[in-house]
């Protein structure tokens, strides 16, 4: 991403933290159901990654942040390590000496981390540069693209700092905001110039230099009786797919957005959690119960449906060449065909997966909670 670099401003004022939701607050004091049986799976492709390395143990909202050729990975300690996309080798490693509430962002130079304090540390190739005191917790990964670093706290504002020595430059909070936030990742991701965040159940998309907002759409007016009930929150990481973007609003909906309108394209009804996943063809996101569920991307026609993974507990799913990726709680990954959402293989981690899975340069990369890094390749 290329944004050019930003004119000094003046520091604003900071607003109040908004009230948290926890995503078990629902479930509390409430037996789980017991998760639906592995199928039989008969002439199978083992599948080994291509390279693995232990990094210690990770949260379970701590996802990976990739580059062009790095990965980036935080642990709850503090350790920031960045590692090879094609090997696997360590490139540098740093400590935050304090445990982290939001996983590590990194353009492959430059790794942001927020500390369990509260404050926003930048490292240059694993050297701090500067840290600066956040006004209230930070659950979301730092997005570092263009000299310039973007952090959303859970009251959903949105601070930017020059990466180069740590200067404010601007604050952005959309006024009349709900006063519930999903205590989760949230959606803050870059696209050509435009930085697109997440207000609630809305996509704003901010100019990176004023943090003035270039569109605000709705993805859709949930109905609820209660602050709780209406909550809709969209839930990251978004989905790329060219000019567009499809995202899950928290236990409402999966909507397709078209980016340089700042329109929503479609938006269909599914009371799910974990973020959905999208190429040219495909949308895929599982329910609340795990039903995964298969749309076309260009009209959210509905594909297939299948239900043989009910309370495994899934991840969001990674679309991967003709394949989906999909890990359970159980720590098992599970590969299926895009066609009709039949088993291909799986395999068994050493332990859940942390955060969302990712396809980059024809790799699937996860990380588990024991703080396992794997690699796979498409072959």
């Amino acid at each position: 991403m290329t944004f050019s670099p930003v004119p000094r401003t003046t520091r604003l004022s900071l607003l109040g933290l908004s009230l948290a939701l926890v995503l078990g607050l629902s479930a509390c004091g409430a037996s789980k159901p017991k998760p639906a049986p592995l199928e039989s799976l008969r002439n199978t492709t083992r599948l080994a990654p291509a390279w693995s390395v232990r990094v210690g143990e990770v949260a379970p909202t701590f996802a990976l942040s990739v580059s062009a050729d790095a990965v980036a990975v935080s642990n709850v300690d503090g350790s920031i390590v960045s590692l090879d996309l094609q090997t696997g080798r360590e490139r540098w490693r740093a400590q935050a000496k304090t445990e982290l509430s939001a996983a590590v962002g990194s353009d492959g130079r430059y790794a942001a981390v927020v500390g369990a304090n509260n404050d926003l540390m930048l490292f240059d190739q694993g050297k701090l540069l500067w840290t600066e005191r956040q006004p209230g917790r930070v659950l979301t990964a730092p997005v570092v693209a263009g000299e310039r670093v973007f952090v959303q706290a859970l009251d959903r504002s949105v601070r930017a700092y020059d990466a180069l020595d740590g200067r404010y430059l601007w604050l952005y909070q959309r006024p009349g905001a709900e006063p519930l936030a999903l205590a989760t990742r949230s959606v803050i991701e870059p696209f050509r110039d435009t930085l697109l965040v997440g207000q609630g159940n809305r996509m704003v998309g901010l100019d990176p230099v004023k943090g003035t907002p270039r569109f605000d759409v709705s993805v859709g007016t949930p109905r609820g009786t209660n602050e709780v009930e209406r909550l809709a929150d969209l839930v990251g990481p978004l989905s790329r797919v060219d000019d567009e973007a499809c995202v899950r609003a928290f236990q409402f909906s999966v909507a397709c957005l078209e980016l340089n309108r700042g329109s929503v394209r479609w938006s269909r009804p599914q009371a799910g959690t974990q973020a959905v996943a999208a190429n040219l063809q495909l949308v895929v996101g599982a329910d609340s119960t795990d039903r995964l569920s298969a749309w076309k991307v260009e009209n959210g026609d509905n594909v297939w449906r299948i239900d043989r993974f009910v309370n495994r507990g899934l991840s969001a799913p990674a679309l991967w060449g003709d394949r989906i990726a999909v890990a359970d709680a159980q720590g098992y990954l599970h590969i299926l065909s895009q066609a009709d959402g039949r088993t291909l293989t799986r395999t068994e981690l050493d332990a859940p997966v942390a955060g969302a899975p990712l396809v980059v340069q024809g790799k699937l990369l996860l990380v588990t909670r024991k703080g396992t890094v794997y690699a796979f390749s498409g072959n």
